[in-house]
């Protein structure tokens, strides 16, 4: 179901290499070294320092969402990264330092003294090989440890420990994933991922964050080479708290409520809606992913009770059964998502169908013409002020019928409901102006598929199919860190396959973590 699709021969061609059967038969699509996002550093700096300061979200450069922050294509070197690489460094160091029980836990053993060099050598080789995701050479250990001459100076054995922080932490190997692999005989710039760069793939993919000892030392003893391997080590990673915080990031920022436009209270309390309903379907109770769009239970707080028009409960805070006015269900009823693609002021059918279109249907939208204004509000032809009958002039125009006619209906199923998820029978309070609140989605069959509400709409696109295996592209995507190319086909094909049995998002990952070709790197042209 989804809108890329590639010819039979294509297809024939990724599943079957050129040469004789000794060849791997693997097909994956390019890909480069990645940059560690913010949010990736600061899980990092958490992990390595016992650092919750999450320094890098204001210092880094801005991450490019599209809709995901780890795509290798956006992420360019600059100088700024580099002076804020420097400056996170030392400045991390120096927090480290300044609290005797988190330096003492990380340094790992006490010094006798300011030239202590055996002690630091040890905490250079513990430490370097989770900053660097990699054992170190003996070279490279006896270049950090040199590091101890400034100690000797100062009097101070942590002084040196603190510059072998600093140092580790500029490393391009610490602030990039890079991968090399072994080349695979018969494959032009096709190489086999080494166990410590599979380990790195697997904690990045499910923590967003660096790998642990446990991951490290199974590593180290080559425990990360068959699928039951894999699969063994991806089942813990995703019993660890902090894969229930990575799913939930990848649901916002696929579903593009990342970022909301409220008070960070409001925000706080429609956040909290849609980690609880991710959590619950996920991990707690292992419903099919589809479930968290055609839930009818949420949870919410007195704020969102009074928003939605529901009783608040028991206790403040809690699940409840949807009530009050609007077609409600699962995730597209939350105030998250009916927050997103807003546009002067005010909701935007076309932005939200265009939402729909792009992230839940993984199709893509042209972009409008250049003669366009798209800061202008739609007008309208008549003297109505009605949205719907001003919102009815971008299908009147036969050069933007196309594509407004996949999105401007679909956005007006919505409707009903305010950019913060709140209910609403008229446009702009204008008792003249009543929303009908029925949308129209065109693609799906040989009519227009009409829906009412986001439950409606929900269902429609789980049922269709269209909805799963967009997830599935998805997933891919935030995994691999890039776009599906041509190569990447049998790779998603196979996989959407094998989500139709389990339907589940835990399964699915384990699916893509044991794949052939998460095991390997194709090379840039």
């Amino acid at each position: 179901m989804r809108d890329i699709r590639w010819p039979r021969a294509c297809l024939v061609l990724a599943l079957v290499a050129c040469g004789n059967d000794s060849v791997p038969r693997i097909s994956v699509g390019p890909t480069g070294a990645r940059r560690l996002s913010r949010n990736e550093y600061d899980n990092t700096l958490r992990d390595l320092l016992l650092d919750e300061s999450r320094s890098g979200f204001v210092k880094l450069p801005e991450d490019v969402l599209d809709p995901f922050d780890n795509d290798f294509t956006t992420q360019q070197p600059s100088g700024i990264l580099v002076e804020a690489a420097e400056t996170l460094a030392f400045e991390a160091s120096a927090r480290l330092m300044a609290d005797p029980a988190k330096r003492d836990q990380v340094i790992g053993c006490t010094p006798t003294g300011a030239g202590d060099t055996d002690c630091l050598r040890s905490f250079v080789a513990t430490f370097g090989r989770r900053a660097l995701r990699r054992p170190l050479t003996t070279d490279e250990i006896d270049q950090y440890v040199a590091f101890s001459s400034m100690s000797v100076e100062a009097n101070d054995f942590y002084v040196g420990a603190g510059m072998v922080i600093a140092a580790l932490l500029q490393d391009p190997e610490f602030l990039y994933r890079i991968e090399r692999g072994t080349p695979v005989v018969g494959r032009k710039g096709l190489y086999k991922l080494n166990d410590y760069e599979l380990g790195t793939r697997l904690a990045y993919f499910i923590w967003g964050s660096t790998p642990d000892n446990d991951l490290l030392d199974a590593a180290e003893h080559n425990a990360l080479r068959t699928p039951e391997q894999l699969r063994a080590a991806a089942e813990r990673l995703l019993a660890d708290p902090r894969a229930r915080a990575r799913i939930d990031r990848f649901h916002a920022m696929w579903l593009g409520y990342y970022k909301l436009p409220h008070s960070p209270e409001l925000t706080a309390s429609m956040r909290t809606e849609t980690q609880k309903l991710i959590e619950r379907v996920v991990f707690e109770e292992g419903r099919p992913w589809a479930d968290l769009f055609t839930s009818t239970e949420t949870y919410i707080d007195a704020q969102l009770a009074q928003l939605y028009g529901m009783p608040t409960p028991a206790g403040g805070a809690g699940w409840v059964t949807y009530s009050g006015p609007g077609n409600r269900a699962g995730m597209l009823s939350t105030g998250a998502f009916l927050s997103v693609a807003g546009k002067f002021g005010d909701t935007s059918p076309t932005q939200r169908g265009k939402l729909i279109r792009e992230r839940l249907m993984c199709q893509t939208v042209p972009p409008p013409p250049p003669n366009v204004n798209v800061d202008q509000p739609p007008q309208g032809t008549t003297m109505s002020t009605c949205k719907v009958d001003r919102y009815a002039q971008h299908r009147a125009d036969g050069s933007c019928y196309g594509c407004h006619n996949q999105m401007d209906p679909v956005g007006f199923g919505l409707e009903n409901f305010d950019q913060t998820g709140a209910w609403r029978a008229t446009d702009n309070d204008d008792a003249s102006c009543v929303i009908s609140g029925e949308g129209q989605l065109y693609g799906l069959a040989d009519d227009p598929v009409v829906f009412q509400g986001p439950a409606q709409l929900g269902s429609i696109l789980i049922e269709s199919g269209v909805l799963e295996n967009c997830l599935v592209t998805q997933l891919y995507r935030f995994a691999m860190g890039h776009r599906e190319q041509r190569q990447d086909a049998a790779m998603i094909d196979a996989l959407a396959t094998s989500f139709t049995q389990s339907r589940k998002l835990d399964e699915l990952m384990l699916e893509l973590v044991t794949a052939d070709a998460f095991t390997y790197r194709q090379e840039e042209n």
